[in-house]
């Protein structure tokens, strides 16, 4: 394969912080080795189940189209980048399609078949989510166009009614930018102070100098369930419990947990709760908020308009109850029927077995990418203690993760994330201007895995030999 030309697309992402992110590097030629083969003589990615039972993730991979295509030089796609955003089923792709071919109207606003269906449907969605988390009623969950809307909403409402100078607000440097932006606009505004907890020696947050500084000035507390970048996941229950006996509240990002694991949000006893349809296997542009019903009621109007009204006036306006309060303008109503349809597709496949069923997927990706040599990969090692996430960050010595991401899209077909996965701050303390990740769902196998492992080895030696 000596002299093949590569066609490289013009990412522009790849250099969107030039200080810190360098371009990808000029492929000249490469020489791949033999994919790994079967006694049959198939290669990895066409051999059948390394055992006599069929895995969830292949029970459950002919549901999702997309998943079976030949991309770049032929390969075919194995997906890894799971928690940037999930795949759709058939069976929400149709859910989409149907209301846009059969009942697509506006929803509370009309009479009239069509508005009626739409409203049942749009309706019934916001219910299914309510029993997927299970909340007391439907109406605490609120229709938002992502999880960063839904926190941004709490900090534009709650934040700014109940925060003023000298209070604390409590993160953790794992959060997303999401869950830290919109704080910050706060604390600018109202003087509230945001406060950090930082890693301990396994790489996990440390919950017991969270626990330390919790105190009477603490107002609120914003933590991730399960982090995107360091596969751990927090003691949400023991949290809220710390910050309740202060009448602190608490705000959990639960965007990598709701998708893979049962999450009662009875349970969690959290005061909000943010999660985004696309990461759900359902439709982008929607997501919820989940918030305790005594609260909403208390928060004013996020946005103005059409919906979250009760009355208006020229001099003033009153408005609607809680979930409409918030939901001002026409939703995405397609979107939110979509997410219904992928909580449908979830609950039938059953949580804890999809939690299950990735927990064995999380153990055979580490223990497999720890063989790679003069890899890093960042978070908590798994252990009979530690149950780490699908998903793993990773950095190999003296070779920038855009290029590993970038090779193993252009000559493997495999789709990993490569960047900062909006957690500058970690990076910063880790001591990395970004990393690699490969995530895992439950349509994904271990021989994903498997070609990914040599797909990336491959990689590796490539780029050590062209320096």
């Amino acid at each position: 394969m000596d002299g093949m030309a590569l066609k490289f697309p013009s990412f522009k992402f790849l250099n969107h912080n030039t200080s810190t992110i360098r371009s990808p590097l000029l492929l000249r030629k490469f020489s791949s080795s033999s994919l790994p083969v079967s006694a049959s003589g198939t290669t990895l990615r066409e051999a059948g189940p390394a055992s006599n039972s069929v895995s969830l993730g292949q029970l459950t991979r002919p549901d999702f189209p997309i998943l079976h295509q030949k991309i770049n030089n032929g390969s075919n796609l194995v997906y890894l980048d799971n928690a940037a955003t999930s795949q759709k089923p058939i069976s929400v792709l149709k859910a989409l399609q149907d209301y846009y071919e059969s009942y697509n109207s506006n929803v509370h606003r009309g009479i009239h078949y069509l508005s009626a269906k739409a409203t049942e449907k749009y309706e019934l969605a916001r219910e299914k989510i309510a029993a997927f988390i299970n909340a007391e009623e439907s109406r605490e969950i609120v229709f938002t166009r992502n999880a960063t809307e839904a926190i941004n909403l709490v900090a534009y409402t709650w934040g700014f009614a109940n925060l003023k100078s000298g209070d604390e607000v409590l993160l953790t440097i794992a959060e997303h930018h999401s869950a830290i932006v919109p704080w910050q606009f706060v604390a600018q505004k109202t003087g509230a102070v945001l406060k950090f907890v930082n890693l301990n020696e396994d790489e996990v947050p440390d919950v017991l100098k969270l626990k330390e500084m919790i105190s009477s000035k603490t107002k609120l507390v914003v933590v991730h369930h399960i982090s995107n970048t360091l596969a751990s996941s927090l003691p949400i229950e023991d949290i809220v419990h710390w910050a309740h006996a202060v009448e602190a509240k608490v705000l959990v990002d639960a965007c990598q947990s709701i998708p893979h694991m049962p999450v009662d949000v009875r349970d969690l006893d959290a005061d909000f709760l943010v999660a985004s349809s696309h990461k759900m296997c359902g439709p982008t542009g929607v997501g919820f908020l989940y918030g305790k019903s005594d609260i909403l009621s208390t928060m004013p109007p996020f946005l103005g308009g059409g919906e979250m009204i009760s009355d208006v006036f020229l001099d003033h306006s009153t408005y609607a109850e809680p979930p409409s309060r918030f939901e001002a303008g026409t939703p995405a109503i397609g979107e939110a029927i979509g997410l219904g349809a992928a909580i449908d597709y979830l609950q039938g496949i059953g949580m804890q077995k999809i939690h299950e069923y990735e927990m064995e997927l999380a153990n055979y990706l580490y223990e497999n990418l720890s063989t790679v040599p003069n890899i890093r990969i960042y978070g908590p090692k798994p252990s009979k203690g530690v149950d780490r996430a699908a998903l793993c960050s990773f950095n190999v010595k003296n070779i920038h993760p855009t290029d590993l991401a970038t090779c193993l899209d252009q000559l493997h077909g495999v789709a990993i994330r490569s960047g900062h996965h909006c957690a500058q701050p970690l990076h910063r303390y880790l001591g990395i201007n970004a990393s690699a990740r490969a995530s895992l769902h439950f349509y994904n196998t271990k021989e994903d895995v498997d070609y990914f492992i040599h797909a990336l080895n491959d990689t590796v030696s490539f780029l050590d030999s062209s320096k």
